[in-house]
């Protein structure tokens, strides 16, 4: 399965693609912000899932989640939210936007590895 990373932190991109891999995830492409993200999505329909960041320049995470939305070929990728905007107001503003799961910084693997099961629909049973 493919998974895009976005993070315009190359060290936070590298602690999720780093967990991911722990996780067995092997195909996984990154992006430093919405506008390479949007152009990597494009070119790979068959995306599994969106992890991205919310604070980026040229087109932020919200952004990227709306315009991803917006795009019948990816209506139902799952995407999580990993930022530090932790108010309940944003937390909010991008659920409405259409994030499946949100995840605030800092943040253990583990916490990723639940949100993305999640958002898989994988059980742990």
């Amino acid at each position: 399965m493919k998974l895009l990373v976005v993070d315009d932190s190359s060290t936070m991109r590298r602690i999720i693609k780093n967990t991911l891999q722990r996780l067995g995830y092997e195909d996984i492409f990154e992006a430093e912000n919405g506008v390479e993200a949007w152009d990597i999505l494009d070119k790979n329909s068959d995306m599994g899932v969106l992890i991205t960041d919310w604070n980026m320049p040229e087109m932020n995470g919200l952004e990227l989640v709306k315009k991803t939305r917006a795009d019948s070929r990816f209506v139902d990728i799952p995407i999580i939210m990993i930022t530090t905007e932790g108010g309940k107001v944003e937390v909010i503003t991008a659920i409405k936007a259409g994030v499946n799961n949100y995840i605030v910084k800092p943040f253990t693997p583990q916490v990723l590895k639940e949100k993305l099961e999640v958002v898989l629909g994988v059980n742990e049973e």
